[in-house]
């Protein structure tokens, strides 16, 4: 219960704070480069030299890249019948296929299932990532040039420049040499900061004037992340006898909302930033509706 409360207070908190101008507009930059830079890479220093690799662990890598490609095809039919421009699918693709895995996703896991179980979902969070890093780009790329070209050395650098990736390939490889329980309690107090920041950020940058005009996209965006999204997760886990927790944090991470980044890259590409900060805000409201139902989804099978 305390989990839900402060999801609901961290939001309402920012979005008040930004309604009432007590903060700064762009106060939200610094809070996100705490989070990206030290409280999600202790996350992972935390969590991942404890995980138990098996060939289950490649589910979640697995499900996260099929939610992304099928997402392709989707907007593509779907943008190709309503004769929407190359701009207009590619923002469709972006808020679409990639889900908030851990500004969301890492608090509502904690509250539905612990926190013993965020070493899951930060596979599927850094999954996301890659995903979003180099299919994600390439469809911004595409629908905000007009060359709609992006090289390989772009996509690289954003890869090996972005602090939580980093830190999760760092807390792989050196917990096989170095023993970092000593450690564990500064891991703990940085990784306690992601949640109630990370919410809090996303109070300040939810957005929802102009919406009544977009109602379309965002249902059809919304449909496929947080209803037919988990949904092949889920069918893809029961075909191949995915089972247990593995099968339970990759359903539900992949009904989160949409990823916050997707606004930043299609700002950056020039893309629809209306219908992306639309898209976002709203999803994070319905998500917490349907990822209930998702838990109750999941419940029944696993």
């Amino acid at each position: 219960m305390v989990n839900f409360v402060l999801i609901a207070v961290c939001i309402l908190a920012g979005m008040v704070f930004k309604a009432t101008k007590s903060i700064h507009p762009d106060a939200h930059k610094g809070i996100n480069t705490w989070i990206l830079y030290l409280a999600l890479p202790a996350v992972s220093f935390k969590y991942l030299p404890k995980v138990q690799w098996t060939k289950e662990m490649l589910f979640p890598i697995a499900a996260t890249l099929l939610i992304a490609v099928v997402c392709f095809f989707v907007m593509k039919l779907y943008s190709r019948s309503k004769n929407y421009s190359e701009r207009s699918r590619s923002t469709m693709e972006l808020v679409s296929g990639y889900s908030n895995t851990s500004f969301i996703g890492f608090p509502l896991i904690s509250a539905f299932y612990g926190e013993s179980l965020l070493s899951i979902a930060i596979i599927c969070d850094q999954t996301m990532f890659f995903a979003l890093s180099t299919l994600g780009i390439i469809a911004a790329v595409r629908g905000g040039s007009k060359s709609g070209k992006v090289s390989a050395a772009f996509i690289l650098r954003r890869l090996l420049t972005f602090p939580p990736l980093l830190g999760c390939m760092a807390a792989l490889v050196l917990s096989r040499y170095i023993d970092f329980t000593a450690a564990e309690p500064f891991f703990d107090k940085l990784a306690a900061t992601v949640s109630p920041l990370a919410l809090f950020s996303v109070g300040l940058q939810l957005k929802f004037n102009g919406w009544k005009k977009l109602i379309p996209q965002m249902s059809v965006s919304m449909l496929y992340k947080l209803v037919l999204a988990p949904a092949i997760v889920l069918v893809l886990a029961l075909l191949i006898g995915i089972k247990g927790d593995v099968a339970k944090i990759t359903i539900f991470e992949a009904a989160m909302p949409t990823v916050v980044t997707s606004s930043i890259i299609a700002e950056q590409f020039r893309l629809n930033t209306k219908l992306t900060n639309l898209i976002v805000g709203f999803s994070i409201i319905v998500g917490f509706v349907t990822s209930a139902a998702w838990y109750q989804i999941i419940a029944l099978f696993f």
